[in-house]
């Protein structure tokens, strides 16, 4: 088999990432060399690669699910926001500086050749690839300089997939009115859809499904049910799960809150304390929860002034304050730790200059021009575990006090311990089985709870939650008119629908 494919979504958290994470295992599983794609994210949920690029979670999942490594070119552009109207611009897993949305759009024209070369690049070293679109294609205000959507699928003649969850409701409606809105050339490539998450009685769309293929000429490859109980790695914050109401830990479980910031990034870092039987994971913005949890997090974030600020306008910082005087345990990773300090001095990223932080650790951070883009390996004496993670920082942090929480491996000693309260700059720190545990056994000590860890590696639970991908598109998709698709690229002659708007908005 030798081609490639474009997953798109009718909007953002749709399932096009999980359903391109399902056709890359599917694939691999068949002993096909394949790779994702995903011309330009915007996500700050990111990985470091080995050779020190920086890119978008999603990519890598997608990845190891395709038995690769990830790297640079599976998502050459990844735009990470810093504000309500900024994002800094990574291209080729570098810092290009930041943009806001008017002066990106200039940026795309030189970004174009960028994405072409790194598509065909990986084109000529794997099989297949499978590509990800962004938000949905129907965004028309963006049309013209599109890198990730129907651009792409003209640039490269790639055959479509347009998938719609229809959890939400309107799957039908979106999944025409996608269609719908693009010009005729576009709608040349859209070549089938794709339900996702539905819950009950397959007959009962076939009415529906009918009625889409008779009005767009175009088939649906296959409805994928909702999987109970399974969690995927989420990319966009928009699929981070509400808080339960007044959930108990009781004597056999841990309660874990992690703050919710607005410029949340990398909260994949606990998906490896969901996993661990017995606990309860959520993310919260109550200072009730936050007093009440039996082991606190505060997360990373690419604004760490901003949410630094909004964590005291909503009396968080109070709430942390009583937590760490009443001794129960909180954690800090990279932007969480260094809220957690004393100080911070930051020109770079939010351009505020001094800022106090909440005075809970005994560090104080400088950010620095040069993003810090490294894989990290050590351990931890306090833990009694070995160590392993990845930086993405400008800041710079300083340690005065307390103890290490982390011997690197290059002698560096990292993040600091004063107590029930601890930092670190690492991420993907918890998804090492001895330290995790060892962690949450601290925790369930302090708090007087008896906490029984558990016995599965986390690498084994996401192998499996790729299995059950690769599953999903096995027995529920129409696998031959997809490697038909990816081999013979776009249907030939597939019609079109017109309308006064997308008229409107020919190219």
């Amino acid at each position: 088999m030798k081609g490639a494919i474009l997953v798109c979504g009718t909007h953002s958290d749709a399932g096009k990432s999980v359903v391109a994470a399902g056709i890359c295992r599917w694939l691999h599983r068949r002993g096909v060399s394949v790779a994702p794609f995903k011309a330009q994210n915007m996500a700050l949920n990111s990985v470091v690669t080995l050779d020190g690029g920086e890119i978008g979670r999603a990519q890598a999942m997608q990845a190891a699910a395709a038995g690769v490594e990830p790297e640079a070119a599976m998502n050459p552009v990844l735009l990470k926001p810093t504000g309500e109207r900024r994002s800094q611009v990574m291209v080729m897993g570098r810092s290009r500086g930041e943009a806001d949305a008017r002066s990106y759009q200039g940026l795309k024209g030189e970004l174009a050749p960028l994405v072409a070369a790194a598509l065909a690049d990986l084109r000529e070293r794997f099989d297949v690839v499978v590509c990800e679109g962004a938000g949905s294609p129907a965004e028309v205000n963006l049309r013209q300089g599109d890198l990730a959507n129907m651009g792409l699928a003209r640039a490269a003649n790639l055959p479509v997939l347009v998938v719609s969850d229809i959890d939400r409701g309107g799957a039908f409606a979106s999944m025409l009115g996608t269609l719908a809105l693009l010009d005729a050339a576009d709608q040349a490539h859209l070549a089938g859809f794709v339900i996702n998450k539905f819950r009950g009685d397959e007959a009962l769309l076939a009415p529906a499904i009918e009625t889409l293929t008779e009005t767009t000429g175009r088939p649906t490859l296959g409805v994928l049910p909702w999987l109970q109980g399974i969690a995927f790695e989420a990319e966009d914050s928009l699929a981070l799960q509400a808080p339960a109401a007044e959930p108990e830990a009781g004597e056999g479980g841990l309660d874990v809150a992690v703050v919710r910031l607005r410029w949340i990034s990398n909260f994949t870092d606990f998906d490896a304390l969901a996993a661990e039987p017995g606990v309860r994971l959520r993310y919260t913005r109550s200072a009730a929860d936050v007093e009440r949890a039996d082991l606190v997090v505060l997360p990373g974030t690419k604004a760490t002034v901003r949410d630094l600020e909004e964590l005291r306008a909503d009396g968080l910082d109070r709430a942390l304050a009583r937590r760490a005087a009443a001794g129960a345990p909180l954690i800090g990773i990279c932007g969480g730790y260094q809220m957690l300090g004393e100080r911070i001095a930051d020109r770079v990223e939010s351009g505020a200059g001094e800022s106090e932080g909440l005075g809970l650790l005994p560090v104080a951070t400088e950010f620095a021009e040069e993003k810090l883009l490294r894989q990290r390996a050590g351990h931890s004496e306090w833990l009694g575990a070995d160590a392993a993670g990845y930086e993405i920082r400008h800041g710079r942090v300083t340690r005065h006090g307390g103890e290490p929480l982390l011997a690197a491996d290059d002698g560096e000693q990292e993040g600091c311990r004063d107590g029930n309260v601890a930092g670190t700059s690492w991420h993907g720190l918890l998804e090492g089985d001895g330290l995790r545990r060892s962690l949450l056994s601290w925790v369930a000590e302090r708090r007087g709870r008896g906490f029984e860890p558990g016995t599965r590696p986390f690498a084994a639970v996401r192998e499996a939650r790729l299995d059950a991908l690769g599953d999903l598109v096995a027995d529920h998709l129409d696998t031959e008119r997809l490697e038909d698709l990816i081999e013979n690229g776009p249907p030939a002659e597939l019609p079109s629908l017109r309308t006064e708007m997308s008229a409107c908005f020919a190219s």
